[in-house]
């Protein structure tokens, strides 16, 4: 069995997170040395990690250029930058692996991702599902970011719910942003509401809050939106949420345009220590081990060049998802642990929920074993082909936080077993 794992952001390297949390050695804070990870997916699927797009980790383009897109389609003149196509690319690279190992050809293939792995995956998808050579058994997305537009409004109901906005603030937000019982914090114009949602951007992503989960302390104490670190300008802010609001879109293009942001400006994903995996992965011994090109940069968690040029195509995956779907013959799950706010659980559900999928079985909880006693692991609603399902006390990276919990998630949806 074979499953593929994509990146979780345009800018965003992959190798950081799975080799601490989902393979068999895990990197420790020392930054040298590996302990073995009894939860690891690849003990039971042969995994293969796609670093991509081009530009972000130890990949590299030749020509050295990284403007590139969600998919295959081809940019407008204006956007001759934009000339590489993730999707695609990872579809060929896929092929391309399998050209050079061709004993994995025939295995049961499964496509998953987290976070910007909700655009890359389902993309992807639409690449392989017509591929007869490929034996495409499903996708898996973890906190996916599905909608822009359902993740955005979804948060501001989560944040208020979750005790991060006062009443007052509440009170204002549905005054100003919501008419006639629907609320519009993605893309609303009214100045009031604009200037409210700045107040409840600032709370949930600039006060020193960890994104990633609600939970957990901030790595590095409270950062700011952007700081100096020597002659380099840092920032936290990634760009998946609320790119549509007019100050929020304002403030990322000048930022962009600034001559520092040329060579001067790194991107550090906001309370995430990275120490550990870039001492790691740094290393000259390991570099060699992994066949790392001499062309290759220095290992970052996230590069400002890549996500700076990035273009985001699609605002919303309803139609690959739709796609699947009609196909009738793969299995999807979408997961997501409970307490992120980068990708949030109650987004996910939503649009899952928008799918308009037959409901074969109701919204429960679902169990796994610790210590010979059953535990919550959270909640499960099982559609047509698709389930939605929760992981309790889970963050952005849910197999970090609930590692027993993920796996068992993991195998069940591998085996096609009941949740």
């Amino acid at each position: 069995m074979n499953r593929l794992r994509g990146t979780s952001h345009p800018a965003v390297s992959c190798p950081a997170l799975p080799i601490s949390h989902h393979l068999l050695p895990q990197i420790q804070p020392d930054g040298v040395t590996l302990k073995y990870n009894e939860y690891a997916w690849n003990k039971i699927a042969n995994i293969l990690y796609l670093e991509s797009p081009a530009g972000v980790g130890f990949s590299y383009s030749d020509d050295k250029k990284y403007g590139t897109n969600d998919t295959e389609a081809i940019s407008p003149p204006d956007h001759a930058a934009f000339s590489l196509q993730v999707a695609h690319n990872n579809y060929l690279a896929l092929k391309d692996f399998l050209r050079l190992f061709p004993e994995y050809s025939k295995n049961d293939l499964f496509l998953t991702g987290e976070s910007y792995g909700g655009i890359y995956i389902p993309t992807l998808a639409e690449w392989v599902m017509q591929d007869p050579s490929l034996n495409l058994k499903g996708i898996a997305v973890g906190n996916g970011l599905s909608s822009y537009e359902i993740n955005d409004n979804s948060l501001v109901y989560f944040a208020y719910y979750h005790g991060l906005l006062g009443t007052e603030l509440w009170k204002d937000l549905q005054a100003f942003c919501c008419s006639q019982g629907k609320c519009n914090f993605h893309d609303n114009s009214n100045l009031n509401c604009t200037l409210k949602m700045g107040e409840m951007i600032q709370i949930v992503e600039e006060s020193g809050l960890n994104i990633y989960n609600l939970y957990a302390p901030c790595d590095g104490g409270v950062p700011g939106s952007m700081r100096y670190d020597g002659d380099y300008l840092i920032t936290h802010d990634l760009g998946n949420s609320f790119i549509q609001m007019p100050l929020r879109f304002s403030w990322r293009q000048n930022l962009f345009r600034m001559p520092v942001a040329r060579k001067k400006v790194r991107m550090d994903p906001p309370c995430t220590n990275s120490t550990a995996p870039s001492m790691y992965l740094n290393s000259p011994e390991v570099r060699k081990a992994l066949h790392i090109s001499p062309e290759a940069s220095e290992w970052q968690v996230c590069s400002f060049e890549v996500n700076r040029s990035y273009k985001r195509l699609y605002m919303q995956m309803n139609e690959q998802y739709l796609k699947l779907l009609g196909a009738t013959k793969y299995r999807i799950l979408v997961y997501n642990g409970d307490v992120d706010m980068a990708c949030n659980f109650l987004g996910d559900e939503w649009f899952v929920d928008s799918l308009c999928q037959k409901v074969q079985v109701a919204r429960r909880p679902w169990l796994y074993t610790e210590n010979g006693e059953n535990q919550i692991g959270g909640f499960v609603k099982e559609f047509t082909n698709i389930a939605f399902l929760t992981v309790k006390g889970a963050g952005h990276m849910v197999p970090t936080d609930r590692p027993l919990a993920a796996f068992t998630m993991f195998c069940r949806f591998i085996k096609n077993q009941p949740y």
